[in-house]
């Protein structure tokens, strides 16, 4: 008795919606900035997307092929990268807003003079921002980001099924409005510190007016680095709410996608 072959057939229109749904999920994943991911293998990268897309089965389109199938193919393809391209900036602004604040606050306390190489461009950078990248990577999974962006590519296939998706004004607006809160929420999270430090910067140009003869600017360094670094294991806690709020605007945002 022979064994009968198993096999697995993709119809045409079925393949042809497996190749929208990873373009959608393809665009996200190149622009997402996670700590290690631009730099690590290629195929790595690719095996990821896919199997994203694979996990995404149940919900694939069975899409007819476009007229005429070459120019209509490539314009549903660009529509599907700009859903990615478009999740991946509203994430990637979110993890930003650590670095910004780490960026304004950095200079001031001196750390613009200790530099140790970034992960993900192998490049020399500030330490303090190598730092908050890391934490903004760690906290997108912490949050449960990564599964509520699967959640989103979900709910977009079932509202916006591949080759119909394309971008409002609306849903511009709303994305470009996290580019101004990456910056207001990281001058929120910059502000204790830096508010310490132009105190420490009064009090030791005081002492410098009262003894002259002291050599305060070989201190005011090492004063102001190890000030910043205990102060942010003091208040490090309290950035955790703060950044809650901005990852659920970015959540809403996404889903106002749909």
């Amino acid at each position: 008795m022979h064994g009968e072959t198993a096999r697995l057939t993709l119809s045409v229109p079925a393949l042809y919606g497996f190749l929208l749904v990873a373009a959608r999920v393809g665009g996200a994943l190149s622009f997402v900035p996670l700590p290690g991911f631009s730099n690590g293998a290629d195929m790595a990268r690719v095996l990821l997307a896919l199997s994203l897309t694979v996990a995404l089965a149940p919900l694939w389109p069975t899409v007819a092929l476009p007229e005429p199938p070459v120019a209509g193919m490539a314009a549903a393809l660009g529509a599907e990268a700009a859903f990615g391209l478009t999740v991946g900036l509203a994430v990637a602004m979110l993890i930003e807003t650590l670095l910004v604040a780490a960026q304004i606050f950095g200079l001031p306390a001196g750390y613009s003079y200790a530099s140790t190489v970034d992960p993900s461009t192998q490049a020399d950078s500030n330490v303090l921002l190598v730092f908050a990248q890391l934490a903004g990577g760690l906290l997108f999974f912490a949050l449960g980001l990564d599964r509520e962006v699967l959640r989103v590519f979900a709910a977009s296939l079932a509202a916006h099924p591949p080759g119909t998706f394309f971008l409002r004004a609306s849903s511009i607006g709303a994305v470009a409005g996290l580019g101004a809160g990456m910056f207001a929420t990281g001058m929120r999270l910059a502000l204790p510190v830096v508010v310490l430090l132009a105190l420490i910067d009064v009090a030791l140009a005081l002492l410098g007016r009262i003894h002259q003869q002291l050599q305060l600017l070989t201190l005011a360094f090492p004063v102001k680095m190890l000030a910043t670094l205990a102060f942010l294991a003091l208040i490090l806690i309290l950035f955790l709410p703060v950044y809650r709020a901005a990852a659920e605007r970015t959540v809403a945002v996404l889903y106002r996608l749909l």
